[in-house]
């Protein structure tokens, strides 16, 4: 009578040591997505690192979500004034680059499909919608390793999101590439859950976006400020030609000589002569350096007073991507 009494006592040890043990990647999955998505907004502020260049980049990152729609992320380049933001409230998507007093609008679902490493949200659909996402424990940190589906997930397939088990906040993203070399990290430094912003703080301040506007260079080829295409792409040549027009040189760039043919064109970015908000077809993608608007057969973005233009009806979108995010002018050749 005392064996089976202790057998069973030992018995009922051991279930009850199974039931203290390690959490269980699906229940870690529940309470993560009831924490973060269950709130009725947040705000946070985190530090971006690009590793896709001859030398890292560093981004100041600040974001506001208010559920169920509305976003504004704000994105300073660290040690300058240049900034991007975009925001989405009940008018639509809008990219505002305050240094050439230019607004755009889009009609898009950003960021459903755009998923962003500086987005816990969507940090949340990736874990779910990654049915081989796995999970380790380190120290005091839950590690995810999921497919990204960010605008670059051809060339950086790959991310860890690395989770403090207390707070069950992330502390940082690490977006990789094949070989798992890390070229992006978001490091979150303050999350706050449960703040709530009213609609007319994510209202689009025209007046204020004019009047941060500053001289910018013209971009015409002659300052060194002509950016090409870094790639490593069998077959493509190179044909450059340039006009004048009225406020600079436009340079037209064709590549081709094999199943990749696109043509990429720079101009001076004009000035906007209205306060208005110009709409745009295609939807807002983040390259690390700018926001560009992608359509099914094109790309088109502005930095540092230039306007850039790729086309192609060859290329894919990821492939549009790929070559914008290559003409960087710490990539380019």
């Amino acid at each position: 009578m005392r064996s089976r009494i202790f057998v069973l006592m030992l018995v009922a040890v051991m279930v009850l040591l199974a039931a203290c043990g390690s959490p269980s990647k699906e229940d870690v999955m529940k309470k993560l997505s009831g924490k973060w998505n269950e709130a009725k907004g947040y705000e946070l502020e985190a530090t971006m690192e690009i590793k896709t260049g001859s030398e890292p980049r560093m981004y100041d990152v600040v974001v506001w979500h208010t559920k169920p729609d509305f976003y504004k992320v704000n994105v300073t380049q660290a040690g300058s004034s240049e900034s991007q933001m975009i925001v989405r409230n009940e008018e639509g998507v809008f990219v505002i680059t305050p240094s050439l007093g230019k607004t755009y609008k889009f009609q898009s679902d950003w960021p459903t499909q755009n998923s962003m490493p500086y987005l816990i949200g969507t940090l949340s659909d990736d874990i779910k919608a990654d049915k081989n996402a796995t999970m380790e424990e380190k120290d005091k940190t839950y590690i995810f390793e999921t497919a990204s589906r960010n605008n670059h997930k051809k060339v950086l397939p790959l991310q860890q999101i690395h989770i403090d088990k207390k707070t069950l906040l992330p502390k940082f993203v690490s977006v990789m590439d094949d070989n798992k070399d890390e070229k992006i990290r978001v490091t979150f430094k303050k999350i706050t859950l449960g703040v709530e912003h009213k609609a007319s703080d994510y209202q689009v301040d025209m007046e204020e976006i004019k009047s941060e506007k500053k001289p910018q260079s013209t971009g015409d080829g002659k300052t060194g400020m002509k950016y090409y295409p870094n790639l490593d792409w069998n077959g493509t040549v190179l044909e450059e030609e340039s006009v004048e027009v009225e406020n600079g040189t436009r340079t037209f760039m064709t590549y081709g000589g094999g199943d990749k043919e696109f043509v990429v064109i720079q101009e001076p970015a004009s000035a906007p002569n209205d306060l208005v908000a110009v709409s745009v077809e295609g939807d807002p993608v983040d390259l690390g350096f700018a926001v560009a608007a992608l359509t099914e057969n094109s790309i088109r973005w502005e930095q540092n007073g230039v306007a850039f233009f790729v086309a192609s009806s060859t290329l894919t979108a990821d492939e549009l991507i790929t070559v914008a995010s290559s003409m960087h002018p710490e990539n380019s050749k």
